[in-house]
């Protein structure tokens, strides 16, 4: 074993393991943000020094690592970023890590003796800090995201129109479903949920199994039957797809009735593979760019002028 493979394995173990602790005591990582005193009604995505926000498992990790700090501020940058800002983390802090995956051209000697070259994809970490551990940034960095409320009586147009923009086929029955045989997603009606952000955090979940059809991403566990692995890996990309979306629309992924049992199933394909949850959220990432990416020119410059 290499030094970079077994780097990689510890990387891919020791998300998982912290993951898998959270859903044993029947917390959701990915879900805490929203109830933790130091971020409740502020969350967004990570961002990097540059605004840029943060991705796939990074979401995850990031988020996690601001709820257990009651790190407030979203922004997250390196030792050095800092340093060329005329900043420095404070004597003391510790590092949290984010992962970024690349690929190496390798080449070998097949069967026949002759070479062949090939990409070989590989993961490494680095460090960094959050805004609250560093002294004497910008302003910028340490202000709090502003508060978006709601109005749980009525629909948001804003949310509404995103969800249109999709052109998903969307029709008014009597539970939270995607069909992939007709390609269609029932909905119980807005005024059947408790408040608008329970209808949209649900909604969110059912487009992002929308994105799963064979003529979008065409994503496909080997899912023979419902329950079965295949059945939880999909859940758990629709899951992460939802909060994703929930942090970049200001709406908070209101905890479904379903998630005790889920959590059971999570635990299992986990501690079968370490890797999955990687892959999730990177499942979760590109069904959240899929319905990003459907957006109207307008409704994108309405989104910039909005701040999302």
């Amino acid at each position: 074993m290499t030094e970079n493979t077994s780097n990689l394995k510890d990387v891919y173990s020791r998300v998982t393991n912290k993951i898998i602790a959270d859903l044993e005591k029947g917390e959701l990582t990915w879900r805490k943000p929203w109830s933790s005193e130091h971020l409740a009604s502020n969350v967004v995505r990570p961002l990097r020094f540059n605004d840029e926000p943060y991705s796939g498992i990074n979401v995850l990790m990031l988020w996690a690592c601001a709820v257990e700090n009651g790190y407030a501020s979203p922004y997250w940058m390196t030792f050095r970023q800092a340093q060329e800002m005329k900043a420095h983390v404070r004597k003391g802090e510790k590092a949290s890590q984010v992962v970024y995956a690349d690929k190496m051209i390798i080449t070998e000697k097949n069967s026949s003796g002759e070479e062949e070259s090939r990409n070989v994809p590989f993961l490494k970490s680095y460090s960094v800090f959050n805004a609250s551990q560093i002294e004497g940034l910008p302003e910028d960095f340490y202000k709090v995201p502003e508060v978006k409320i709601l109005n749980s009586e009525k629909r948001i147009e804003m949310l509404e129109e995103f969800f249109r923009n999709t052109k998903a086929d969307i029709f008014t029955g009597f539970k939270a479903a995607y069909s992939q045989a007709t390609d269609r997603i029932e909905m119980p009606p807005f005024e059947s949920f408790i408040d608008a952000s329970n209808y949209y955090a649900t909604l969110s979940h059912e487009v992002a199994h929308w994105t799963k059809h064979p003529t979008r991403l065409n994503r496909d566990f080997n899912r023979k039957k419902w329950g079965d692995e295949g059945y939880a890996k999909e859940e758990l990309v629709a899951e992460l797809a939802a909060c994703f979306l929930a942090a970049d629309l200001g709406f908070e992924p209101v905890t479904r009735d379903e998630h005790a049992a889920y959590i059971q199933s999570w635990l299992k394909v986990l501690k079968n593979d370490s890797r999955y949850v990687f892959q999730a959220a990177s499942h979760a990432q590109k069904a959240v760019e899929y319905v990003t990416n459907l957006q109207t020119r307008e409704y994108s410059q309405f989104q910039l002028k909005r701040g999302i």
